[in-house]
């Protein structure tokens, strides 16, 4: 008798997986609790000016998995794109992330890219084994760029002071001592033409793919099921009994503007004074487009309550305390495999989710196939 198999959540890990299922000769049912299939990837036309709209913040993709760049390629035309961002700290505008033109503005100068690099070491403080975010941002460009550029804005975005918060964080912002402001390195970076939702839509549109969308589904009903893949919050499927994991969430001030209002995708607020971390403009994400009208998101970070689209996992002491027993409880459930962001407690990419979710959709149909226990993660949480 044929599995029956339901991913929870119709974005980007229940597409990918429920896809290769179904490729498989697998029947798939995905359900999600929206209205929408696309997760926070979700796009959709603004009736009044066409601009296309990242409705739950911008996502830009950008990756070097030559196999996840081919896979998108295949289900949706993706469009040149390069991300820059700028950043309004201390009354002037810059370029982001800190390269030479950052530097050189900065600092009224105009550095070589040598000469940038060897101020620049003795602007950073000694610090042989960065424990903080402060730290490790003190021991990478010292306390002027620190202070200007980092430490106002994490403050607002983690909502708490930045001696707090793991080195880690930092460490992936590049520094560059040349004229490259393109924020991401990878070599393959676009957007799809028509917006995200129509790619995860493509990705479902498959005979062996049953959706049912404005669908909640109750963890007490997954022994119904012969397989679930939950993309949901991991303390949300055991109800959350051994209490709820950190995450902050953003809250968003939408307004409209005639015309162009800031003149880039992205501005970022550096200053600890201003309540917004940055404004994104909608239509810039899709340069090939001309709109008289434009769509603009304020956007605000918090605390994230019960009620509450969960963004970005916290991941400090006491979460990763909470995260080991919630690992515990997983691995408990025989036939359930938590997946995706919300799954696996992680801040993921969306290239690093298709990885993930091709990944465990092979090694689901490896191990049925050997007989053998279905993986509980699509990748390790801790």
């Amino acid at each position: 008798m044929a599995d029956k198999i339901v991913m929870v959540g119709a974005g980007l890990s229940g597409a990918v997986i429920g896809r290769a299922l179904a490729d498989a000769g697998r029947a798939v049912s995905v359900v999600d609790s929206r209205n929408h299939v696309g997760g926070n990837c979700h796009t959709a036309r603004d009736a009044d000016t066409g601009v296309m709209v990242h409705t739950y913040g911008p996502h830009i993709f950008h990756t070097d998995d030559a196999e996840v760049w081919d896979y998108v390629t295949g289900f949706a035309r993706f469009r040149p794109y390069k991300h820059r961002v700028m950043t309004t700290a201390e009354g002037r505008i810059y370029g982001l992330p800190v390269n030479l033109h950052t530097i050189n503005q900065y600092y009224n100068a105009t550095m070589k890219p040598a000469e940038a690099r060897a101020f620049i070491a003795e602007q950073a403080e000694d610090i042989a084994d960065p424990q903080s975010f402060e730290e490790q941002a003190l021991a990478f460009v010292g306390p002027d760029l620190y202070t200007a550029f980092f430490k106002g804005y994490t403050q607002k975005q983690w909502g708490t002071s930045p001696t707090a918060l793991p080195a880690a964080i930092l460490k992936r912002l590049p520094l560059r001592f040349n004229y490259d402001d393109n924020y991401f390195f990878h070599r393959f970076q676009g957007m799809p033409e028509d917006g995200y939702t129509p790619l995860i839509a493509a990705i479902l549109d498959h005979p062996g793919i049953t959706v049912q969308l404005s669908t909640p589904f109750d963890p007490a009903e997954a022994n119904q099921w012969d397989h679930v893949f939950w993309s949901g919050p991991l303390d949300g499927f055991f109800d959350y009994r051994l209490g709820r994991l950190g995450y902050r969430t953003l809250d968003f001030e939408r307004f409209t503007h005639d015309g162009d209002y800031q003149g880039c995708a992205v501005m970022n607020y550096g200053d600890v004074d201003v309540p917004h971390t940055r404004i994104t403009e909608h239509k810039h994400f899709a340069p090939w487009e001309n709109h008289a009208g434009s769509v603009l998101y304020r956007e605000e970070s918090r605390a994230c309550g019960p009620d509450d689209i969960p963004y970005y996992p916290i991941r400090l002491v006491d979460e990763k305390a909470m995260l080991a027993d919630y690992v515990e409880e997983a691995k408990t459930v025989s036939n359930v495999t938590f997946v995706g962001r919300l799954g696996t407690y992680r801040y993921l990419d969306m290239d690093v989710t298709i990885r993930e979710a091709l990944d465990c959709a092979r090694a689901w149909l490896a191990a049925r196939d050997a007989g053998t226990p279905a993986p509980v993660f699509s990748q390790a949480p801790l």
